[in-house]
This record gives structure tokens, sequence and C-alpha cells, in this order.
């Protein structure tokens, strides 16, 4: 294990990480908040992450995937250190609480320990929409891009350890290249969600945050009310549209860019749409009758839920856990689908139900027919084995963690409804669940230990588990 090479590429994305929270203080100095103390971590920590790259600046980058894997996870560890310290100095919280509230932000979770958003400096309010943000598409992305400079053999390597979604063939060529074209994506998706939410009637600083959480699909707001706070039918609809776009494979737009549009018509993107269309029309008749809205109010709040929920944002317009059972119903189901593969979601993903659910189709033919051969095809592509089993053992880990969290969490004292569902919210990278950790509630009642734990959790459930796992197993540790 060349762990030389492990610390050269965390010191390297950990001065960019530093030099891209001059931005946090930037908004403190805008808003004449105190930011000295900000200021003195970020030299500090840019101080050490640059002593280390020159201690290690001759050498040779060995980075195999081994060394990737073991990067990445320490890679999240560092964000979660790194993004938590300043939170630690300025709202006067445990290590363990700013940890949780980092990592939910670089997972995109959007889970949160503060009961009082609006109470926080901005500069700190900037700073959790921020880490959404960098983690959203990936710090690895940005880390691929900065390493293929340096070792394009590595940087591929790093990729295909935090990365199991986006189809790797297609990145090979010039990885440089496309790592760039979908940060560039992702800006302009940001732009442009920040100007239409102007447009609709937010003030720039709650735009610029709100953007930072849709299109990251993280779920962080500046208002105790997430979304609910604002009023504006626009400001809901373009949030829904964005959450929706941001929840599609980011390869399928940057295809679209070349003028390609053939990725809109994959069986993953048409199910993905389908199915949130259906859950939304379902949620809305089922609101309807319980609530007394107008349907199109009904319809309007429906979509905006089921699209927070599918894509993994968690944002909120409504206190939906106040529904009746059969509406949270379907809201669960929302929380189970995912994305799509490649995209900022988190969650199990479309492609892979619609892997699992061919696969038991396939079976219950070769029950009524033994000798019949019968492949998995996504869009007339034949499927190998691997990707099969690949797939079924991602839902058995997936299944395995979200059963532990969710034992511990009953284990020490709380609901079935709350551990279910806080469970899936965690390991999904969801953010709010549903009773005790509904979308009006947080995790600021549980324990420095519980909120260690949850922090793991989400982890794994960023890594798509693989890449955490992996590490427990005798084989990782064995020399070459």
């Amino acid at each position: 294990m060349d762990y030389k090479s492990i610390l050269k590429i965390l010191s390297l994305i950990g001065m960019t990480l530093s030099l891209i929270f001059l931005s946090d203080i930037f908004i403190g100095i805008l808003y004449e908040e105190k930011y000295k103390k900000f200021l003195l971590f970020d030299l500090a920590f840019f101080t050490i992450n640059f002593f280390l790259w020159v201690l290690l600046y001759k050498h040779p980058l060995n980075l195999k995937i081994k060394e990737s894997i073991l990067t990445v996870n320490l890679l999240w560890i560092l964000l979660g250190i790194a993004g938590a310290i300043p939170l630690v100095l300025y709202t006067h919280i445990s290590f363990a609480s700013g940890f949780f509230e980092s990592i939910s932000g670089f997972t995109t979770t959007g889970a949160t320990i503060y009961t009082d958003i609006e109470a926080l400096p901005k500069m700190i309010l900037f700073h959790r929409s921020l880490m959404h943000w960098l983690g959203g598409l990936g710090v690895i992305v940005l880390g691929v891009g900065l390493l293929s400079m340096i070792n394009p053999s590595g940087s591929l390597s790093l990729f295909k350890a935090e990365s199991t979604g986006i189809q790797l063939e297609k990145l090979t060529p010039k990885i440089k290249d496309t790592a760039l074209r979908l940060w560039l994506i992702y800006i302009v998706l940001t732009l442009l969600d920040t100007i239409f939410l102007k447009l609709f009637g937010m003030n720039w600083f709650d735009a610029i945050n709100h953007a930072f959480s849709t299109v990251s699909t993280g779920g962080f707001s500046t208002k105790n009310n997430s979304m609910g706070y604002f009023s504006q039918d626009g400001i809901i609809w373009t949030t829904t549209i964005f959450m929706i776009l941001s929840g599609i494979n980011f390869l399928v737009h940057l295809r679209a860019i070349h003028k390609d549009f053939s990725g809109y018509k994959t069986e993953e993107v048409r199910w993905y749409l389908l199915i949130g269309l259906a859950l939304s029309l379902a949620l809305a008749f089922v609101h309807v009758d319980i609530g007394g809205d107008s349907f199109y109010d009904a319809f309007k709040h429906s979509s905006f839920t089921i699209a927070s929920v599918i894509t993994t944002t968690g944002f909120a317009t409504i206190d939906y856990g106040n529904w009746s059972h059969l509406a949270i119903s379907i809201i669960f189901i929302g929380m189970l689908i995912g994305g799509n593969a490649g995209s900022t979601a988190g969650g199990i993903k479309v492609i892979r139900h619609i892997v699992i659910f061919k696969t038991l189709f396939n079976e219950f033919k070769r029950t009524l027919h033994p000798n019949m051969i019968i492949s998995v095809f996504l869009d007339g592509v034949k499927q190998p084995q691997k990707v099969i089993t690949s797939t079924f053992g991602f839902l058995t880990l997936f299944l395995i963690t979200t059963a532990i969290v969710t034992i511990y969490i009953y284990a020490i004292g709380y609901d079935a409804m709350t551990a279910i569902s806080g469970a899936f919210a965690l390991v999904g990278n969801v953010g709010p669940g549903f009773a005790l950790v509904g979308p009006s509630d947080n995790f600021a009642f549980f324990s420095d230990t519980d909120k260690l734990f949850f922090s793991i959790a989400m982890i794994i459930g960023r890594l798509e588990c693989y890449t955490f796992f992996v590490l427990l197993s005798k084989s990782f540790w064995k020399k070459f």
C-alpha cells in the first residue's frame, strides 16, 4: 500500500478545499460578520496540506485500485472534519454534531442538527450550502480533474473507486475533459436555477443557497420551514424541475450539449419520469381527499414532495409527516427509488430497480420453462452476469446497512417509524424521514455517539456500500 501517494492526493484536495472555503469568508465580510476565526482555521488547514504536498512532491504517484479505495474513504473523513470545524467555532456545538452536519452536507443527505436555522450567521448558512454543492457532483470528480493533470491512470482508478453509477467506458479517453465538462454543466444548472429563483421572488442570498442545495440534491435550506417558507408558485415549480433535472445522469446532459438527445429516451430516464409522475398523481389524489385542497395545490405539493424524495433532496413545502398512512406510504416508496446512476441523487437508483425486476421476471419465466436461456437487456444491450451480480450485491449490502441502523435507533429507545424511516433517510442520503425525524424535525436530540454512528451510515450510502465494506475484508489489507 503506497501511503505516501494517498497523503499526496489528500493534501492536493485539501489545499483546493481550503481555497474554495475562502468564499465562505467572503460572505462573512460581505454581511459584516465575524470571520477571523474562520480565516485562521482556513489558513491553518491550507498550510498543513501545503507542507504535506511539498514533502511528498517528488514522490511518484502509484494510485492503484486499493490505494484509490482507501483514499476515497479517508477523503470523506477529511471532508467531515474540515467542514465541521467552522460549525463548531461559530455555533458552539459539539464536534460530533459538527461532524454529523458536515457529513450530511458533503454526502448531500440534508439531515440537520440545528433547531433554529435562521439564527445562524449567513457565513455558516452559505458554508452548509457550499458543502452540499461540492459534494453533489462529487469532490472526487474535482479531484479527478486535478489528478488527471499529474497521473491520468491514477485519476481513473480514483473515479472507479468512488463512482459506481457513471458509465466508465465513456470516460476513459479524455477523463480530464469529461470531468471539467461535467462541472461546467453543474455550474450552468446552478446559475440557471439561481436566476429563476431570483426572478420568482427570492433574494440573491437565498436563491444561491437554494440553487446549491437543489442541483446537488442536498436539501439544506436557509429557512426553518425549508421551501415551505416561500409561497410563490414559481419558486416551487422551479425547484421541482431542477430537482428532476439533477436526478438525471449528468452524462445524458453532456451528450445533449452535443445535440444528442437520445439519452433522455433510455429506459432509466423513462422509468424515472414515469414513476415520479405516477407517485405524484397518486399522492395528489390522496392529499385532496384528506386535505381539502384544490387539485392544483395538491399536485403542486405532491410533485414537489415526490421529486424531493426520489432525488433524495429532502426539501419540503409542507409537513407531510402529518398526512395519512397511505400518503406516507406513497412518499416512502419514493424514498426507496432514488435517482439515475451518474446523477447527484442518492438512493438505490432507478437502473438497479430495472435490473432487479427484469432478473426476477426472467426467473419466473425460467420456472415455467427450465431450459429457456434468458438474458437481461437494457436499451437493447445484453447485460453481463457481473452487472446483475453487482446489482443484487449492492441491494443486499444496502438492506443490511439500513437494517443495522434501524435496529440501532430502535435499540436506543425510539419508535419503529422513526427507526425505519430514519435508517433509510440516512443510508439513502434522503435527509428527513418520518415521526421524530420528519420534515419539520431534526437530529439534534440524538447523542454524540449516535451522530457519529449516523455519519458513518451516510458515508456508506454515499459510497454505495462496496467502497466502504471492502475495507473490512482481509484480502484488502494483504500485501500485493
